[in-house]
């Protein structure tokens, strides 16, 4: 039996946070229709995740057999490299911006265009890299608004680490974090070599001791897709 595929379509919103037009890839499951609600996921690195994570497959495949909820992916691409450092790195100049255009003028753009249940805990934000980095961040200053976060490799820094560890809101979150055992040598996008996991196991154990309902998995493998793409049937399953 062929599965019925979803379709993705692109759509732009003008952003006042950012003073740009900002480009979105809107899957919609195959049976979509405005008579139900859908949960959001919400994809830093856009094109990434659907090109190189094939997340559209994997949710046709999903919402076919009747295995997770209703879903909605809205993936958002960035330009170039040093537009994606600009958005998603903490030190990025427009960090702030792209985390406040978020929570403040994309989350009500999809709640006005698509039947969502406009509650936190049913909306997901997904990266992998410096787009979990950003993806996290954001989830921790509106946890009322992004109640699931998906970290695949993320980028932790000292500022991440303290934003995690003040946290206190931790009953709204739920968090999925994975990171490769050997993602020790990771080149890095301005050229320098970082080794990610040792502050990523730091990470999970500050996230450990919070009452965060929180997965954690060391995959064996390095710092590509090809470990996040496979790992995303999982991801996508237990968030969903």
């Amino acid at each position: 039996m062929e599965i019925p595929k979803g379709t993705i379509k692109e759509l732009t919103i003008k952003s006042n946070e950012l003073g740009e037009e900002m480009l979105l890839l809107i899957y919609l499951p195959a049976n979509f229709s405005p008579l139900y609600k859908y949960s959001l996921l919400i994809a830093q690195d856009g094109r990434d995740y659907f090109q190189l994570g094939r997340i559209g497959r994997l949710a046709d495949e999903y919402l076919f057999r009747k295995e997770i909820e209703n879903l909605i992916i809205v993936g958002i691409p960035y330009k170039n490299v040093e537009d994606r450092r600009r958005k998603y790195h903490p030190d990025g100049d427009q960090h702030q911006q792209y985390i406040r255009f978020l929570a403040h003028e994309l989350v009500p753009f999809l709640d006005q265009e698509f039947p969502t249940y406009q509650i936190g805990s049913t909306r997901a934000l997904i990266g992998d890299s410096l787009g979990a980095t950003v993806s996290l961040l954001t989830a921790l200053q509106y946890p009322h608004t992004f109640g699931k976060v998906l970290l695949q490799s993320p980028y932790v820094d000292e500022l991440v680490l303290d934003m995690v560890k003040s946290f206190t809101e931790t009953e709204f979150l739920e968090i999925y974090h994975i990171v490769g055992n050997q993602e020790t040598e990771v080149q890095t996008t301005n050229g320098k070599i970082s080794d990610f996991l040792t502050p990523n196991r730091e990470l999970s154990t500050i996230l450990t001791s919070k009452s965060i309902t929180y997965f954690y998995d060391e995959f064996n493998g390095d710092h590509t897709w090809a470990h996040w793409q496979p790992d995303l049937k999982r991801a996508i399953k237990m968030m969903f």
